[in-house]
């Protein structure tokens, strides 16, 4: 069963949430795609949705259904949790790097 592809905000997240804005859903999708070299294409028709819905939810336009999370997190063969995060992912290279052992 295919998602419908969803626009920018069109149910808006004032009534999702009784009136108070919902805190951004963030997600590394972009960054699991390059690594294993996936296309938003690709992705789309793995999970069932549309292209476009993939470039929505890389940019934080969208957010996903737990269905779909989860089926996106399959697909990548990780946890949920390490593919969308209710806080801000941080930059790679932004921690640095262990002390050696002597």
């Amino acid at each position: 069963m295919s998602e419908p592809l969803v626009g920018a905000k069109s149910v808006s997240e004032e009534s999702l949430a009784g009136g108070a804005q919902q805190a951004p859903l963030h997600n590394r999708i972009a960054v699991l795609r390059a690594e294993r070299g996936v296309t938003r294409r690709q992705l789309a028709e793995a999970v069932g949705v549309h292209y476009q819905t993939v470039g929505y939810l890389e940019r934080g336009e969208y957010s996903p259904s737990l269905h779909l999370a989860l089926r996106i997190a399959e697909f990548f063969l990780v946890p949920v949790e390490t593919v969308f995060s209710l806080r801000p992912f941080p930059r790679i290279g932004s921690t640095p790097p262990p002390t050696p052992l002597r």
